[in-house]
């Protein structure tokens, strides 16, 4: 299995015109599997305003862009799937209201809720934080050992997320991630969340390498 890069929206957009610019020149810049927009707290209209921005963006590009908490919404706005946390409700309800879509859950540090996630028929299982965030806070630190053992035992994909940026993903990729979450890493980067693009792409094949290779 290969590890590709999963985008989260910043919580805040001031302005959706000139943040989807942004986006589309990032979706180009490498191989992005899918954008989440992670608006939490904002009112329906904005996300909605939002989502009516960013789809047009990510499917001209076949990147699927899912909503974050909202099941309900993501089926009401056309988004291609949600992903919800422990507190959002379950899975059975989640997947009532959006039949078609990709649902995915949020799986802290724990295997056990995973594989719960994983035969309710969840779309992918996450689990985190790896790193110290600012942008959601939690208390779980799983260690990437987490990865290896889903990969080896599991076939519902993994999602690494929680302060990932350029220079510590690697050791995900290596470990067993099939999708690297990332939002301060890519919108927040020195250069430009296109040349972050460019180098999450660089050490995530220097990851896979790792991964595949016979010492690994």
């Amino acid at each position: 299995m290969d590890c590709r890069l999963y985008l989260i929206t910043p919580p805040v957009i001031d302005d959706l015109a000139v943040f989807g610019r942004t986006l589309a020149h990032a979706l180009d810049a490498g191989d992005v599997a899918a954008l989440q927009v992670r608006l939490k707290g904002q009112p329906e209209n904005i996300i909605a305003a939002a989502v009516d921005v960013f789809l047009p963006i990510c499917h001209a590009r076949d990147v699927a862009l899912i909503l974050n908490d909202d099941p309900r919404l993501a089926a009401k706005l056309g988004c291609d799937g949600v992903h919800i946390g422990q507190e959002d409700g379950s899975f059975r309800d989640a997947r009532a209201a959006l039949p078609r879509g990709m649902i995915g859950v949020t799986c802290r540090d724990s295997r056990h809720l995973a594989m719960e996630a994983a035969e309710a028929g969840a779309d992918y299982v996450a689990f985190g934080a790896f790193y110290p965030t600012n942008t959601h806070a939690t208390p779980y630190r799983p260690d990437p050992a987490i990865l290896t053992v889903w990969q080896e035992t599991m076939t519902t994909p993994c999602v690494a997320i929680g302060g990932i940026k350029v220079e510590n993903c690697r050791p995900l990729v290596a470990a067993g991630a099939d999708f690297i979450a990332v939002v301060t890493g890519v919108w927040d980067y020195p250069e430009g969340p296109s040349a972050a693009v460019a180098a999450f792409e660089a050490e995530i094949a220097a990851g896979l390498a790792e991964r595949n290779s016979p010492a690994g």
